[in-house]
């Protein structure tokens, strides 16, 4: 059988490029070797791509916040053609074409549909949502306006651009959401650039920290219950796994609890839940994956609230696949161990890939 060859694409001009070193390094440990030949290609800050073989090289790879991309990669160029697509180092050495790319990315040029395009213009199967799926599934305002036009439940919220950010009201925004309340970037994962406010100074401070990150924010409510996750899988025929919950440790599921402190949060799997409960999540978590044309995997995050009522929070197109992820172990307690989950998602990359190749593109 000839092996497949897998480009994995790590790093990226994102403020959650460590999480995404610290995922790649997962994934690369988990590729049968039998099955798979790994091409590495990691993303730095700046946005270029660096071509390091077949030999992962980070540094301070045991240190979450200070893990990094080392030395020795050769810049790289992406070249489409004609139902291949070649990669060639600036030096002119063609390492050439891959079958498939495993995007390990998370957040802004990378999570977004960015890459995905890209992709898709190069003409070469990847692992994941598409440019729609990703694009909606990393825009919380669009996120959650798709999501309530398909009558899913979700919480209550606001959004402001970057020219409203002198005119946005502490009174006026508690008198429509009440207190605390929650600031965020709009187009951010992790955590990142998230506060929760209690006053009108808080909200300032919220406010600068958020547009760090983006030109729109989103504030929602404080919504009281059990932090609640389902993994999915799956193209047209998606699937959920058993629910997971989130113990925070802390005032919030914060960025160091998900990536960097494992005792910032207890991550129970499954979740202590009844089978009707169970079975209302998940097929909540399929629902809000076919409304935000997701494909190959997403992790939904749902509240869980006293009286029994389910809300979804966010869905999130490339969960992360660190050692305390909680994608891949809730697939592991559903049947699915690590290594042949990645295997079932490089099959749905060519699948799709595949049929969309199919799809005629000129009139006969």
């Amino acid at each position: 059988m000839n092996k497949i060859r897998v480009g994995l694409l790590f790093g990226g001009k994102s403020a959650e490029h460590e999480v995404s070193l610290q995922s790649a390094k997962n994934v690369y440990a988990a590729l049968d070797r039998e099955r798979y030949d790994v091409v590495l290609i990691g993303i730095d800050k700046s946005g270029r791509w660096h071509w390091y073989g077949d030999s992962m090289n980070l540094l301070n790879e045991d240190d979450p916040k200070h893990i990094s991309l080392g030395p020795g990669g050769k810049p790289l160029a992406v070249v489409p053609g004609a139902g291949t697509c070649q990669l060639i180092t600036l030096d002119g050495k063609d390492i050439g074409p891959i079958d498939v790319i495993f995007p390990v990315l998370h957040g802004p040029f990378g999570e977004d549909g960015t890459v995905q395009g890209l992709l898709k213009l190069a003409n070469i199967p990847f692992v994941g949502a598409g440019v729609v799926g990703s694009a909606a599934g990393m825009d919380k305002d669009v996120m959650k306006r798709l999501l309530r036009a398909d009558n899913i439940p979700i919480g209550d919220f606001l959004i402001y651009t970057y020219a409203d950010k002198d005119k946005i009201e502490y009174d006026t925004v508690v008198e429509r959401l009440g207190s605390p309340v929650f600031v965020k970037p709009a187009n951010m994962g992790s955590s990142v650039g998230i506060s929760k406010v209690y006053n009108a100074d808080e909200l300032k401070k919220a406010l600068d920290l958020a547009f760090q990150y983006d030109t729109k924010i989103i504030i929602e409510e404080n919504i009281k219950g059990r932090e609640i996750e389902c993994s999915v899988l799956g193209n047209e025929e998606p699937v959920a796994s058993l629910p997971g919950e989130i113990l925070p440790q802390a005032d919030f599921y914060s960025y160091e609890a998900k990536y960097i402190d494992e005792k910032g949060a207890i991550l129970e799997y499954p979740a202590k839940l009844p089978e009707e409960k169970i079975k209302e999540i998940q097929d909540l978590s399929i629902r809000a994956f076919r409304s935000l044309c997701c494909e190959g995997m997403a992790r939904v995050d749902f509240f869980l609230k006293e009286n029994g009522e389910v809300l979804v929070n966010e869905i999130n197109t490339l969960p992360g696949f660190t050692r305390i992820s909680m994608y891949p172990k809730l697939w592991e307690v559903s049947g699915i161990p690590y290594g042949k989950l990645i295997d079932r998602l490089i099959e749905l990359a060519l699948d799709k890939f595949r049929r969309e190749q199919a799809l005629k593109l000129d009139f006969e």
